[in-house]
């Protein structure tokens, strides 16, 4: 595929598959390129994207989430339009979500949120991680085969972020039947398709913290969420419910989502290549840097977007006030002027770290740490509890004409589904 001018990002499928030729393709002609279709400034090149997202005075949030879809709801006009972004981002989609906010409204309910995260927590909920990564494989490891993301990937993630968030576990399994349940991609937050944006899952999740916090406010016990509820902003003062309700709900649904994306492309690499599975089986030492630079060569999101509040430039690229930007992650991730031969994977690359997988500046993702254990442990104990882990051919096609269904959605990568075959640890 060579003619990307006529092909439409946001609205074509063309791309799900292998969007990276188009990424090098646009970085090529220059790492901060305009798209036709849709006005969006394309930022593929990984200083460029570090500038935009550690410059928040001049780049607005407000726009992360949807980008050019509904678009900005008044002309953006002139050379500083960050009055009329404060006086028109509530009229966004998603404009109640912590990703949407700017200082110093983010930097105060960012402070709660990490209240939450604290060290104590992190190391319980790892516990727990252990305990049933091998609970997990106990439902599917006899069969000798999975569906990976059904049977592993989607239980696990969405039972370790309920344990972080003190979800009592008698209401494990509803949760798991309210957000796994008939889930439709192609209908969701970035769909190629047409689909409006969606507030189904978040409606959920509002109702039930809502519930447990009002509850706990009322009658404290000596639980995880009495703690979310009797959280306080950095300042002292005490949040409105709603408030607390979608901070834990953006922690739910981003962290349970990307971090099951992350755990697929691995298990895929895993299974494809035989030398690697190996190699990661002699020496555990080496999954932390497998994860990054799964991280680097896939990642979970694919762009998140910028709106600009003045006029500026973005390397040697003029950028009019109210552009909007798609800063590309998994195009930073594969700029060859960082990251030596960005398309070869390699276990022990140095940089690895150095991803943008996770953002970069004060909207860098706070479950990255918890997102890089949750792969970790699971990769550690799955190589434990199957040997001759492999992609299924019937599924997927004989090696070398393999086949894969990928979400089509222009923000988030990852796989639909993936058919392992296995032998049971003995």
């Amino acid at each position: 595929m060579s003619d990307f001018e006529s092909i439409d990002f946001f609205r074509g499928n063309e791309l799900v598959v292998d969007p990276y030729p188009y990424f090098d393709y646009l970085r090529g002609r220059c790492p901060v390129q305009l798209e036709p279709h849709h006005g969006v400034m394309m930022v593929t090149g990984y200083d460029e994207a570090l500038k935009v997202y550690t410059d928040v005075e001049t780049f607005s949030s407000c726009n992360s989430v949807t980008g050019p879809f509904p678009g900005f709801p008044v002309p953006l006009e002139g050379d500083d339009v960050s009055d009329l972004i404060e006086q028109h981002r509530d009229e966004l989609p998603f404009s109640d979500q912590i990703t949407t906010f700017d200082p110093p409204k983010h930097k105060a309910h960012r402070g709660m949120l990490m209240r939450l995260l604290t060290p104590k927590r992190l190391r319980e909920n790892e516990e727990f991680m252990w305990r049933h990564a091998d609970r997990q494989i106990d439902e599917f490891v006899a069969n000798g085969k999975c569906e990976f993301i059904r049977d592993f990937a989607a239980p696990f993630t969405l039972y370790v972020i309920a344990d972080l968030l003190g979800v009592p576990e008698s209401d494990h399994e509803w949760f798991r039947r309210e957000l796994q349940g008939g889930h439709r991609p192609d209908q969701g937050l970035g769909s190629t398709g047409s689909a409006t944006l969606g507030h189904s899952p978040l409606e959920f999740l509002y109702d039930r913290f809502s519930t447990y916090v009002e509850d706990r406010r009322s009658e404290p016990r000596e639980d995880v969420l009495t703690g979310l509820a009797t959280a306080t902003f950095p300042d002292g003062s005490t949040p409105e419910v709603i408030d607390v309700v979608r901070v834990a709900a953006n922690l739910f649904s981003a962290g349970q989502e990307t971090t099951v994306r992350l755990l697929a492309a691995a298990l895929q690499l895993i299974g494809e290549r035989e030398a690697l599975q190996q190699t990661l089986r002699e020496d555990r030492e080496r999954i932390p840097n497998f994860v990054e630079e799964c991280l680097r060569m896939e990642s979970p999101v694919k762009g998140d977007f910028r709106l600009s509040r003045r006029a500026t430039t973005v390397g040697g690229v003029d950028i009019p006030a109210g552009t909007t930007l798609m800063v590309l992650n998994g195009a930073a991730g594969r700029d060859p002027r960082h990251f030596e031969c960005p398309g070869e994977f390699r276990v022990d690359r140095a940089n690895a770290r150095e991803h943008l997988a996770f953002g970069r500046g004060p909207h860098s993702c706070p479950g990255g740490s918890l997102a890089r254990t949750e792969a970790r442990i699971s990769i550690e104990r799955i190589l434990g509890r199957m040997e001759d882990i492999r992609i299924s051919e019937s599924a997927h096609g004989a090696a070398g004409a393999r086949h894969y269904e990928y979400a089509p959605t222009y923000i988030l990568r990852g796989l639909q589904r993936l058919e392992l075959e296995f032998a049971p640890a003995a």
